[in-house]
Formats: structure tokens, sequence, C-alpha cells
């Protein structure tokens, strides 16, 4: 849903449910951007449903990161004999997409939050946050935020757009004609994703107030 030209509030309950390109598994995709023009997507974000041992879907060219959200913990068994355990509550592991990777729950089974992005197009940092009271950030022209919520709730506020956001749901904050401050307060945990034109540019690090 349009908040506003520069904010869009996506829903959890409106995530369409999608086969993996593989055909073994099943994701709940957020949001795929696209550039004018171009029927590819330029970055993801989705979430993967893991309920028993299978092999990823293959992406040459893309960057991906993936983040536990719920159940006991996923190992990745890499081709090449690589393996990493995401334990409890949100470990998160980057990898390159045209990897041979499978994986394997622990427990009934596991979901995911899957970040995918085109590496020779876009760059993307991520951060894992807690959120009390209220916390900043700076849109640049070109760029795209990414605020999911894992726990809790978040709202825009002040100058921003208002918008609430509930667990699960995700905010995409985009600049107006020149640099924009959105405002964010609640109280939770949040999944926060910078995807900017691949240039040379500082990371945005960590700023006392906001990110």
């Amino acid at each position: 849903m349009k908040v506003s030209p520069a904010v869009r509030h996506l829903r959890a309950q409106d995530a369409q449910r999608v086969r993996w390109r593989n055909g073994l598994g099943w994701t709940r995709e957020i949001y795929a951007e696209h550039a004018v023009g171009d029927d590819n997507w330029s970055w993801r974000l989705s979430i993967a449903d893991i309920e028993q041992p299978a092999a990823f879907s293959r992406f040459e060219g893309v960057e991906r990161e993936l983040m536990l959200l719920s159940g006991d913990g996923l190992v990745l068994r890499f081709e090449d004999g690589q393996h990493a355990d995401l334990q409890p509550p949100h470990a998160r592991l980057r990898f390159d997409g045209g990897r041979a990777v499978s994986g394997e729950p622990a427990g009934p089974g596991v979901s995911a939050l899957n970040l995918m992005w085109r590496a020779p197009q876009i760059v993307a940092e991520t951060w894992h946050r807690p959120l009390v009271g209220t916390m900043v950030v700076f849109v640049d022209p070109g760029d795209c935020w990414v605020v999911h919520v894992l726990g809790g709730h978040a709202r825009l506020i002040g100058d921003s757009v208002p918008a609430h956001a509930e667990q699960g749901d995700t905010l995409l904050l985009y600049a107006h004609q020149a640099r924009t401050r959105y405002v964010l307060d609640g109280g939770g945990a949040l999944v926060l994703a910078r995807f900017s034109p691949r240039q040379d540019r500082a990371p945005a690090g960590d700023l006392p107030g906001g990110i």
C-alpha cells in the first residue's frame, strides 16, 4: 500500500506465496524492486519457509543474505564443504547466490528472511537493531531503505507521513527530490536495509540517534 509517493507500507498478510525457482520449497514474496522498463528485479525481499532439507535455488550474479526468523536453527551446507549454523534468535549469513547450497532445518521447520540483490547494479547494507523510542533515518535520492518489523511495532512520526507497521510488516522509504529525513518511533526489533545504486560511496555506519 502506498502511503505517499515516497513511502510504501507492505502488510505481512499481503505477501504472495510462491514456489522456489527450483520447485523444492515455498517463499512469501514481500517486494521486488524493478527498474523502469526492466522485467528483472534489481533487489528482492522475501521469507522462505523451510520445512525439510532442500537445495536452494541458485542465482548467478546475485548476492544474498539469509536471517533466521523463527524455528530452532538452520544449517546451510555449501557444495565446497563450507557450512554455517544459523542459531536462534536471528543469526544471519551473507553469501554469493550463485553457490550451490542446501538448508537443513532443526525441528519441524524454520522461516528465514531472504534479501537478494544484483551485485553489479546494487550495493546493500543491513542492520539488526532494537527500536526503543525514536530512530532517525536519512534517505538519499536513488536509495531505498527497508524497515522490516521483527517484533513489536514501528510508526513514522513528526515530519514524516504517518504509517503504523506491526510485526511482520515492512516499510519502504524513498527520498523526495532531495535527501529526506524520516523519524521512526515505537518498541521492538527491526531489520533495516539500504539498497543503493552501485557507485563509490561511504557506508552509512552507526550514527548517534539514528542510522
